[in-house]
């Protein structure tokens, strides 16, 4: 053919070399825009639900530094990171916990771990690295101190009783009263046995736990394994509430655990050579306290007459046991949305949910949705801008606008969030900074 360009064999072993290698590129660069437009769409998914607010520890990542090689993104195992025009951010930030794989596995250490946000503070009390606080004899492990992570929890417990054994008393008094059974907690007193210090452990619920007992009933706990005093290495991986649970039970009844449940601490005050722990049931002498409580504190209540009853509660364990029933839910976020729709998914209940806002703010989407599908399902009631003003036997007296209204109900569970110890941390002279994203 006229005009025809030859074409030789050095050419021909270049397009058979070269065609899958661009094939492999195509694919690559596909791919990585899936990948990039996913993460997009989960952050503007958690911007429009206003969930853009990390609740504690959390990456802050150096886009002069990041190259984008996702390293992070893999090893984070809420899924929280993502990649984003070559770079990786903060995708879905609620569901940090703190977990830190993400800053270990990145090549270029382009992720540092920080406490708060520029718009958000989070209180969090000074500690030295063998988790004693400014006060001498007090000490802080766990969730209270910023690391909500069940493996870093009960690592942070043991390491604070192996300072505390290095000061014990004298006397009478114990060595140390442990406050809160949760990771850190159960950790710690399984320490003080090995270390044979006199010691008590209070738990203010009725059992251990901490914010896990607290946990919805089959949620997934992110673990990883864990070495307990005693106990050695605990090999879990992703693990269900109530399965965890059980497998510290055991190690409860194999070691013979000392815990006191039902005490409620309520105050420390100074004593010669040590504290007085006072609970709404006894006191106790210590050389040293070991506060290994959850950051919610004591649960919010609604400070209106009635809220004594013994119908009114402040956790949703298990929906199933309202089957049937008539239920009011109290609060705007996403734990009460979730009890809502929970208690409503059971056959014969009526379920209403007020909310003192004229809308629902810092909602996951998912909820919204769940919401919207069992309210236009006739499965539950919403009453917006609607405030409680008494709870008697049988009903709940309710503001809305200018009406007020009377509503039936079995239990009223009330999902406000909790309130944070920090003054009473800071009765007994514990310094507690206020970091807007800082280490």
């Amino acid at each position: 053919m006229v005009g025809a360009v030859p074409i030789n064999g050095d050419t021909l072993i270049w397009v058979a070399y070269a065609a899958p290698l661009l094939v492999v590129l195509l694919l690559y660069f596909v791919k990585k825009r899936k990948r990039e437009d996913r993460s997009r769409n989960v952050l503007e998914n958690s911007v429009k639900s206003g969930l853009t607010e990390p609740p504690s520890l959390h990456p802050v990542i150096d886009p002069s530094i990041c190259v984008g090689s996702g390293s992070c993104t893999r090893a984070c195992p809420e899924k929280t990171l993502g990649i984003i025009n070559g770079k990786a951010h903060l995708v879905n930030p609620t569901v940090c916990i703190g977990h830190g794989a993400c800053a270990a596995s990145c090549p270029l250490g382009a992720i540092k771990l920080v406490f708060g946000t520029a718009r958000r503070g989070l209180d969090i009390p000074y500690v030295t690295p063998n988790f004693e606080t400014n006060v001498p004899g007090i000490y802080i492990a766990g969730e209270l101190g910023g690391m909500g992570l069940i493996r870093k929890a009960a690592e942070q417990g043991r390491q604070a009783i192996e300072s505390i054994a290095q000061n014990r008393a004298t006397g009478d008094d114990l060595d140390v009263v442990i406050v809160g059974a949760g990771p850190a907690g159960l950790s710690a007193t399984l320490g003080a046995m090995d270390k044979k210090l006199r010691f008590v452990t209070i738990e203010q619920e009725d059992s251990l736990g901490g914010t896990v007992y607290h946990y919805p009933r089959n949620k997934i706990v992110m673990t990883q394994p864990v070495t307990l005093p005693l106990a050695g290495k605990i090999k879990v991986g992703e693990i269900s509430k109530e399965s965890l649970l059980e497998l510290w039970q055991g190690i409860i009844r194999r070691f013979h655990i000392p815990i006191s449940y039902g005490q409620r601490m309520e105050k420390i005050e100074p004593a010669e050579g040590g504290f007085v722990v006072k609970t709404h049931k006894s006191e106790f002498r210590a050389r040293n306290i070991l506060l290994s409580i959850g950051r919610r504190g004591t649960p919010r209540k609604l400070g209106v007459p009635g809220e004594e009853h013994p119908k009114v509660i402040y956790r949703l364990i298990d929906p199933e046991q309202y089957r049937g029933r008539k239920v009011l839910v109290v609060g705007g976020g996403d734990s009460a949305i979730e009890a809502a729709v929970s208690i409503a998914d059971q056959p014969g209940s009526e379920v209403t949910l007020s909310y003192r806002g004229e809308a629902f703010g810092r909602v996951k989407e998912k909820n919204r949705e769940r919401l919207a599908e069992a309210e236009q399902s006739g499965q539950l009631a919403v009453r917006l801008s609607s405030t409680v003003l008494r709870i008697d036997e049988g009903y709940a007296e309710i503001a809305q606008g200018e009406e007020t209204h009377l509503l039936e109900n079995d239990y009223v569970i009330v999902c406000a969030g909790g309130v944070l110890p920090t003054p009473m941390l800071k009765e007994i002279g514990i310094q507690v900074e206020t970091k807007y994203g800082t280490e």
